[in-house]
């Protein structure tokens, strides 16, 4: 009797599973970017002002990738080191890009590797030859230790170029008094 309970259980679980996935590329696909070629770049927010931050590992690897042409995208920088800060100080930089191909850029995604790091990037698509920005916010609350602790976070930039993913870091050294 037991054996039969688990297997209904796991059937279940399983059926749910795939419907809840299925449910999720639905949604995916309706907020998929589009490509305007005379867009400039913007700095608003999805959903208004609230950043999107993916904490479900299997969302995140539904993330949708801009099919359709490539083009290129050529950062200031990649990497940036904001010094030695104290605990629970919160870092912004803003990363400078310009579209160097010959197709609007669109950037679907941008996620930081934790929670304590929050991407804001255009939504509109960027136009060849055109600049835009990319503002990370790293809150360095609980990432601190006494003399200094080095940290460094990564933020994943998935657009229509190739490779799809491109990668900013921001780093440096995190004190706390105690």
């Amino acid at each position: 009797m037991k054996k039969f309970n688990f297997l209904a259980l796991l059937a279940f679980v399983t059926v749910l599973a795939i419907s809840s996935c299925k449910e999720a590329a639905a949604t995916d696909d309706a907020n998929a970017p589009t490509t305007q070629t005379d867009a400039t770049p913007s700095a608003t927010l999805q959903d208004g002002n609230n950043p999107t931050i993916v904490t479900d590992p299997a969302a995140a690897a539904t993330t949708p990738v801009p099919t359709g042409p490539s083009t290129t995208v050529k950062f200031e920088e990649d990497t940036y080191d904001f010094g030695t800060i104290m605990d629970g100080d919160k870092v912004t930089h803003v990363y400078k890009f310009t579209n160097t191909g010959n197709e609007p850029l669109v950037i679907s995604n941008a996620k930081g590797s934790c929670g304590c790091t929050v991407p804001e990037w255009p939504k509109d698509a960027i136009a060849p030859g055109k600049s835009g920005e990319i503002k990370v916010v790293f809150n360095s609350q609980g990432k601190g230790a006494k003399g200094g602790k080095e940290d460094s976070k990564r933020v994943t930039i998935t657009a229509n170029t190739d490779p799809v993913d491109t990668y900013l870091t921001i780093k440096g050294k995190i004190d706390k008094n105690d």
